[in-house]
C-alpha cells in the first residue's frame, strides 16, 4: 500500500483585518476555512477553482510560508505546526516549492550557477567541490545546457526560467514539490514543454506533487486527483477520471463547461454562474456556493453540506452538495 506522504486536517488561514486608531483586528479574510485532504507518495493532487478560492493560500500553508490560524499538517508522520524554526527549516528540503513568476521568485542579481549553488549550501546536502559539477546535472536535467550557468535571469525567456525554478527545488532533493501555477504565465506551447518535464522528474525522482491551477485542461494532463475548492472550502475531491466524466457539484460541472473544446460536433452546454464570488470576509452561511447555484433551497442557505460518497460515484469520489444525487437524476430542477 502507498504511504500517505501529506495529510492536512482542518486547516485554516484567517487573514487579520486591522481597522481604527488603535489597529485593533476589526475582521478576518477567510481565505482558508477547514480543508482536509492527503497526497499519497508519487501521486499528483492537483487544486482547482476560481481566483480567490484559497488554493494557493493552501499551498503556502502548508509549507508554512504563512503560519496556519489552525489545523494540522503532517508531513511523513510528523506534524509540522509544532517544529520550531530551525526543524522547519530542516525539513523545507524535503518540501520544496515551484512559483508562478520565476522572474519574481528568483534573485535576477544572481546567475543560474548561484541560485542553484544558493540552495544547496543553505540545506547543506552537496559537498561544495562537488557543487559545480551539481549545477551542470541539474541544468540538463531540466533542459538548460552548461554554458547558461553563469547568465543572469533576465538573459532567459520565461520558460527557461521557469525551468530554473524547477532545478532550484530539485537542487536539495525533495520528496514534495507545491507547484503554485507554475504553468500559468507560459505560452501554450512552452506550457506542454514543462508539463511534460514535471511528468518525467516525477517518474524519474519518485516525486509527490500539489499542483495548484486554474486550468482544468493543464490539470486533466497531469493529475492523479483533483480537489476543486471554492470560497476556502472544497466543494469536491476525486480521481481524474471520475472527476471529468462524472462530476457531482454544481460548482464543478460549472468550472468543467468553460474548458475549450476541439470536437465541432458535439454542442457542449456551457454552465454560466451568476453573480460575483462572495467576500471571504464575510462568506455567505450554509453551502457557500448558494448564491451563485441554480439548484440552491433554504436547506443550502442555513446548512453547511458535508464531503459525501453518494451511490454512483467512485471510491474516494466526494461531494459536498445537499441535493446533488437529485440534481444528476434530473429530480432536483433549478430554483432560479
Amino acid at each position: 500500500m502507498t504511504k500517505e506522504l501529506l495529510k492536512v486536517t482542518d486547516l485554516e488561514q484567517h487573514f487579520p483585518i486591522k481597522g481604527g486608531i488603535l489597529g485593533r483586528t476589526v475582521n478576518h479574510v477567510k481565505a482558508v476555512d477547514g480543508v482536509t485532504f492527503s497526497i499519497y507518495e508519487g501521486e499528483t493532487v492537483s487544486i482547482v477553482g476560481e481566483s480567490g478560492c484559497g488554493k494557493s493560500t493552501t499551498g503556502r500553508a502548508v509549507l508554512r510560508l504563512d503560519e496556519p490560524t489552525s489545523g494540522e499538517v503532517e508531513f511523513d508522520g510528523e506534524d509540522l505546526l509544532s517544529f520550531n524554526k530551525k526543524k522547519m527549516n530542516e525539513t523545507r528540503k524535503n518540501m520544496q516549492a515551484i512559483f508562478q513568476d520565476p522572474y519574481a521568485s528568483i534573485n535576477p542579481r544572481q546567475t543560474v550557477r548561484q541560485v542553484l549553488k544558493e540552495a544547496m549550501q543553505i540545506q547543506n546536502v552537496t559537498p561544495k567541490d562537488e557543487q559545480d559539477e551539481r549545477v551542470i546535472e541539474l541544468m540538463a536535467t531540466v533542459g538548460l545546457g552548461a554554458h547558461q550557468a553563469d547568465r543572469l535571469p533576465h538573459e532567459f525567456s520565461g520558460g527557461q526560467r521557469q525551468r530554473i525554478g524547477i532545478a532550484r527545488a530539485l537542487s536539495v532533493n525533495p520528496q514534495l514539490i507545491i507547484a503554485d501555477e507554475a504553468v500559468s504565465a507560459l505560452d501554450v506551447s512552452v506550457q506542454a514543454q514543462v508539463i511534460n518535464l514535471l511528468k518525467k522528474l516525477q517518474r524519474d525522482f519518485d516525486l509527490t506533487y500539489l499542483f495548484i491551477s486554474h486550468d482544468l485542461g493543464v490539470v486533466r494532463h497531469i493529475s492523479d486527483r483533483v480537489i476543486v475548492m471554492y470560497l476556502g472550502k472544497i466543494v469536491e475531491i476525486a480521481d481524474k477520471k471520475s472527476l471529468f466524466s462524472n462530476a457531482h457539484h454544481p460548482y464543478t460541472k460549472a468550472l468543467l463547461s468553460a474548458i475549450p473544446s476541439t470536437d465541432t460536433e458535439s454542442k457542449k452546454e456551457r454552465i454560466t454562474l451568476k453573480g460575483d464570488v462572495p467576500s471571504p470576509i464575510n462568506p455567505p452561511t450554509g453551502c457557500r456556493f448558494h448564491t451563485r447555484c441554480p439548484f440552491a433551497t433554504d436547506k443550502c442557505v442555513n446548512e453547511v453540506p458535508e464531503l459525501r460518497n453518494t451511490d454512483g460515484m467512485a471510491d474516494g469520489h466526494q461531494a459536498a452538495c445537499h441535493y446533488m444525487e437529485e440534481i444528476i437524476s434530473g429530480e432536483h430542477q433549478p430554483t432560479k
